[in-house]
């Protein structure tokens, strides 16, 4: 029998918009649910990556007030693909200016991978404004991860390491980052399109414990793969613009926050030390292990463990260990 879906039903915004900033960045935002319900922000991943409508379903539409936004240059955000004051401090700015604009006093804060990486800076910066996080497939951005991401990963998934390092000719495979760097941001398609797909197809191989073709088609597409790829190059570089080990280094500033942090034990893209070293870090947060999956949010027991942290959540108004 095939296995029932732990998330909701899909459904439609009940309202969406586009916030300007005060530059030339426009963010695609929607709100989904019930109005009067706990508000909840989804960060989504990548850098890049944007939302998609099944991302509204790990909240259940009676209880949640279920607020989407594509980050700078994503999804369907505008301009696609732009850098220019594209910044984690810009991206933290957005967020308050959403909430502000949606008038939210506070939020439970949800983000995976990177979302989990922005959701932690910005619980930092502005702790007042958080119910709480859940926070899946932790990235803290740290060199060690990134080198593991473009490098080490081998040990998991050479095919798919083999072909991201073969695209690139052999005198520049020592610096993976800096090589598809310079392609992504040049302006000509025939120059960027290709390394984006590689890019983008690497990462969804290496995101599912089992193979899943239409996650690497789906981020292999041109829109996605454009965004994901450049924008993500684009934050690695500059160390996502934040001071070295700063998420970590700064946990006292949310430790009273509720908290549930949920990995996947053989996630090879966000790998398991670094929801180790979170934990470790802020043993206040409940920390949920799950032993048969991957990376993405939308494995098995990851969906379910997240299903389980929000609905614990709108039960009780906290987590508990």
């Amino acid at each position: 029998m095939p296995e029932i879906s732990p998330l909701f039903p899909p459904i439609t915004p009940y309202a969406s918009g586009m916030l300007d900033t005060q530059g030339l960045h426009r963010l695609y935002w929607e709100t989904s649910g019930n109005p009067d319900g706990i508000p909840v922000l989804f960060v989504h991943g990548g850098p890049g990556s944007g939302t998609s409508p099944a991302q509204r379903r790990f909240f259940d539409p009676a209880r949640y007030r279920i607020i989407l936004f594509d980050q700078r240059g994503s999804g369907r955000s505008t301009p696609h693909g732009e850098l220019t004051d594209n910044t984690t401090p810009h991206l933290i700015a957005d967020m308050d200016a959403l909430r502000l604009h949606l008038g939210v006093d506070r939020w439970l804060v949800f983000g995976g991978s990177w979302g989990s990486t922005l959701a932690l800076a910005y619980a930092e910066t502005h702790p007042q404004h958080c119910l709480g996080l859940v926070l899946r497939g932790i990235f803290l951005c740290r060199r060690s991860e990134i080198d593991w991401f473009l490098y080490g990963i081998r040990a998991f998934f050479p095919e798919a390491q083999r072909q991201l390092a073969e695209y690139i000719p052999p005198s520049e495979r020592d610096d993976l980052l800096h090589a598809y760097h310079r392609r992504l941001i040049d302006p000509d398609p025939a120059v960027h399109q290709p390394a984006a797909r590689h890019w983008a197809t690497f990462e969804a191989a290496c995101s599912t414990l089992l193979p899943n073709p239409e996650l690497v088609a789906a981020f292999g597409s041109d829109h996605t793969a454009l965004s994901l790829s450049r924008i993500e190059a684009h934050y690695f570089v500059h160390d996502i613009f934040l001071p070295d080990n700063s998420l970590l280094d700064h946990i006292d500033r949310i430790r009273a926050l509720p908290a549930i942090i949920v990995q996947g034990r053989y996630d090879a893209v966000c790998p398991i030390v670094s929801a180790d070293a979170l934990a470790r870090a802020w043993p206040e947060a409940h920390y949920v292990i799950v032993p048969d999956a991957g990376h993405s949010a939308f494995e098995p027991g990851i969906a379910r463990a997240l299903v389980a942290a929000c609905e614990r959540f709108a039960a009780s108004g906290h987590f508990s260990a």
